[in-house]
């Protein structure tokens, strides 16, 4: 199993950014994907999830201004994140559930101006 990150970067306040996480190898369903994120010295926390009924969660950080969703004929997840502020800098991992839990190697997302 792989779960490929891409779409992070260096961006300025207020800019966007789509994440995108492909999965390969996976042979049973897909329940839940999602990204989570992890500051320096902090610990990784969830940002959003969907289920693979499509329900969604965010965290109270990331309400309004980002937005989860899935392709599953594809196995990817996406996270287009708006407004960005420089209080969202962390590396981003996607994380998908089948019968276990796959982690991706994280995607660094800088915003400065």
């Amino acid at each position: 199993v792989q779960l490929v990150e891409s779409g992070g970067g260096l961006v300025q306040p207020g800019g966007s950014l789509r994440l995108s996480c492909a999965a390969s190898g996976i042979i049973f369903r897909i329940n839940a994907m999602g990204w989570y994120r992890q500051a320096p010295e902090n610990q990784r926390e969830l940002v959003a999830d969907i289920t693979s009924g499509n329900t969604t969660n965010y965290a109270d950080s990331a309400k309004g201004r980002f937005t989860i969703s899935r392709d599953n004929a594809k196995n990817t997840v996406y996270l287009q994140m708006n407004g960005l502020k420089p209080e969202d800098t962390a590396v981003y991992y996607c994380k998908v559930v089948t019968n276990q839990v796959y982690w991706g190697q994280g995607t660094r997302v800088t915003v400065s101006s």
